[in-house]
């Protein structure tokens, strides 16, 4: 008996060993052939599953006799999936080739690089707001692009009034004026323009918005010290679209936006209309806006002619008028008294003209030429002060592109004229400026291999004050394998001085006197960064990628405004220096319908002037970008947010509180329509709460620096029709 129980057995374990089988397979790219590390290999309606090691081998073992179904996925390319019959008559390794998969990769075209290559084969670091993230942000704040440009790493937007709202933006840390904020690709938003612009911008006409960190002198001239912003409009893409907003805020604000597209054989149209107000709100009953008093009115027309299959030529028009006042409650509401009595009011009227030619020339080369024209009407008021002007400025650009296989040229030159005159009302000095540039540049990139590319540019502007400026640059693109990219690079650039700044839009350009070109040089920098990027497959539902940014940039005998004896300010231009170096570290970690992202900047910023070394105002040197978000696809979302900011040095030499902001997004989408409501900053987090904004009498007040909210916890909700 016992001896049949024991062959019984080991029938049993002969049969059990024969029903197991393993698999053997090395899972490549299809187009170059290098393997895929950390592709996911799993047995169909099984828990059997396996990660390829980094010579992209994949072992799995424990597989049923009989037909069997394996699943191969990575990150960007197509699933696929294969019939086998275990056991198996091959006993070696066999080669399974992925795809890219166009539809989920990272596939956008960048048009502040003018190349032709996609984001993920730029050398440049380029990072793009778009779909689906570019309308959750717009959500939030569908009046302005202030919020998002803030909740992105590395940029944080600094409020330069306490009663009107006015902002600049800083990349890395440095001042405003040091990042150019172009519309598609022209510099429309810059000196005394770029006061109220990041308020100005309406995001529903925009298709994406990208960023570039660090010295981008090569295509864009000076300016870009820092980096640059580009808002990219939508352009007609097929049959009529039609598309509505409608906002409202427990604020008592108001957004209504139309957005308007169609492409028929020859022609194409875009038109963007947009109503914004706001009414005077006073959080934190004290007697002054923290949102001002406003209203604007946004037209923006543009037509495309597609003259055959090499030409296209379009033409836009772009214009903003708006009147917005902040200051005391009572002033506001038509009751002011000799207490009662401040007041800031901003009049604004903003006209601009585009056009752009591109033509064709073979399958790889084209020619583009274009064009811009702005005038820009301000003036700002307070208590027995008005500072008013207009801008006039234009931009032309002609450039030949060579896009082919391996190598990408652009060569070209441009002309940028800035004239601006102030309107006189008393004996005070002018700060009037007339600048023309010229600039000749050209840049290369180079596929040395699959691995590898090169990116080198150089640049050479003339400005008729400031001189001559001779700009190199160079970028390099390393990808180890397919799932980890790096990037390093660096540049020179420079700043042409104006008046307008941070600090004397703080001071609505009282007493600051006119930059004496005499005696001032243009501000001149040196920049690099470093970025590395991996992103892998954790499961067939599990994602993550994490992107980390060393920077460092270097600004030479920076200009400063300082108060001088007879109360009035200058601009000087002590010996020193100006740096900023930190990190930045994004990690975006998603599971079925589960999105969370996290990030981190580190920016040390540092004045060093006579042997001393300071902390510029104004820069949280420690940040922190949270975001949970869960999402299905055309149907439903939800978001949660959490933003910290430490500790920053105020100019008055006292150190602001640190803070959180947390805010709860909701979507629910059908077709042709969505319904939207989002609690903002549901803390209640202000400034008012840490302290008083102002010294001195209410009549005539001396704010603070505004380092945090003062608008507190606000409640947005709305409509969206796309027709």
């Amino acid at each position: 008996m016992k001896q049949l129980i024991l062959l019984l057995l080991a029938l049993l374990c002969l049969s059990t060993a024969r029903g197991q089988n393993t698999f053997q397979a090395n899972i490549k790219d299809a187009e170059s052939g290098q393997p895929l590390v950390g592709a996911f290999v799993i047995l169909a309606d099984t828990t059997i599953g396996a990660s390829t090691d980094q010579n992209g081998f994949v072992f799995l073992t424990n597989i049923p006799d009989g037909n069997q179904t394996i699943i191969f996925s990575y990150v960007g390319y197509q699933e696929v999936s294969r019939d086998f019959n275990f056991p198996l008559q091959q006993s070696e390794p066999m080669d399974v080739l992925l795809h890219h998969d166009h539809e989920t990769m990272e596939e956008v075209t960048v048009a502040a690089t003018r190349s032709s290559r996609t984001i993920a084969d730029i050398p440049t670091r380029v990072e793009v707001i778009s779909g689906e993230e570019l309308d959750e942000k717009g959500n939030m704040k569908p009046g302005d692009i202030r919020m998002l440009l803030n909740e992105s790493t590395g940029i944080q937007t600094q409020q330069t009034s306490a009663t009107s709202y006015n902002s600049s933006i800083r990349i890395q840390g440095l001042d405003g004026k040091y990042t150019q904020i172009l519309k598609d690709g022209l510099p429309l938003y810059a000196g005394f323009s770029g006061g109220l612009s990041l308020l100005q911008i309406v995001p529903l006409d925009l298709k994406q918005v990208e960023v570039i960190k660090g010295a981008s002198s090569t295509l864009h001239g000076g300016g870009a010290i820092a980096g640059l912003v580009n808002l990219v409009s939508k352009a007609p893409d097929g049959p009529a679209q039609l598309s509505f907003l409608f906002n409202g805020t427990s604020a008592s604000g108001l957004d209504v936006s139309g957005f308007f597209s169609q492409k028929a054989r020859k022609m194409g149209t875009t038109i963007f209309m947009s109503y914004n107000s706001g009414s005077p709100y006073d959080p934190a009953d004290i007697g002054l806006t923290a949102i001002p008093e406003f209203q604007r009115y946004t037209f923006n027309p543009k037509l495309f002619v597609y003259l055959n299959d090499k030409t296209t030529l379009n033409l836009g028009f772009n214009s903003t008028i708006e009147d917005r006042t902040g200051g005391d409650m009572q002033y506001i509401e038509g009751i002011a008294d000799s207490t009662n009595s401040y007041f800031e009011k901003n009049e604004t009227t903003r006209f601009s003209t585009q056009l752009g030619f591109d033509y064709l020339a073979t399958k790889s080369a084209k020619f583009s030429f274009k064009n811009s024209v702005s005038f820009y009407d301000r003036s700002v008021e307070i208590p027995d002060y008005k500072f008013a002007g207009q801008q006039v400025s234009s931009f032309s650009e002609a450039n030949f592109s060579d896009s082919r296989e391996n190598f990408e040229w652009i060569v070209g030159l441009n002309l940028w004229t800035d004239r601006f005159t102030q309107d006189q009302f008393n004996n005070s000095e002018v700060v009037d400026y007339d600048h023309t540039t010229v600039g000749v540049f050209a840049q290369n990139t180079w596929n040395t291999s699959q691995k590898v590319s090169v990116e080198t540019g150089l640049r050479f502007d003339h400005q008729n004050e400031y001189g001559s400026f001779l700009l190199p640059r160079i970028s390099l693109l390393l990808k180890p394998d397919p799932n980890l990219t790096m990037r390093l690079s660096g540049g020179l650039g420079y700043k042409t001085p104006t008046v307008f700044t941070e600090d004397a839009e703080r001071l609505q350009f009282r007493d600051v006197l006119p930059v004496d070109g005499e005696k001032t040089d243009a501000e001149e920098s040196i920049g690099s960064n470093f970025d590395i990027n991996y992103r892998t497959l954790l499961s067939k539902k599990m994602t993550f990628n994490i992107n980390s940014l060393l920077f460092y940039t270097r600004i030479s005998e920076p200009i400063l405004l300082t108060p001088i004896s007879n109360g009035q300010y200058e601009f000087q231009q002590p010996q020193g220096n100006i740096d900023t170096r930190g990190i930045e570290t994004n990690l975006k970690l998603t599971y079925d319908h589960y999105k969370l992202f996290v990030g981190y900047t580190y920016a040390n910023v540092q004045q060093h002037y006579n042997e001393n070394s300071t902390s510029l105002p104004l820069v949280a040197k420690h940040r922190l970008n949270n975001v949970l978000i869960y999402e299905v696809h055309d149907e439903l979302r939800i978001g949660l947010e959490a933003y910290y900011f430490s500790p920053q040095k105020l100019n008055d030499g006292s150190t602001g509180k640190k803070y959180w902001i947390l805010g709860l997004m909701t979507e629910k989408i059908w077709e042709g329509f969505s319904l939207f409501l989002n609690f903002e900053n549901f803390l209640d987090t202000r400034q008012t709460k840490f302290g008083q904004i102002y010294s001195g009498p209410r009549s005539n007040p001396v704010f603070k620096d505004i380092y945090a909210p003062i608008d507190g916890f606000v409640i947005n909700g709305g409509l969206k029709i796309k027709l």
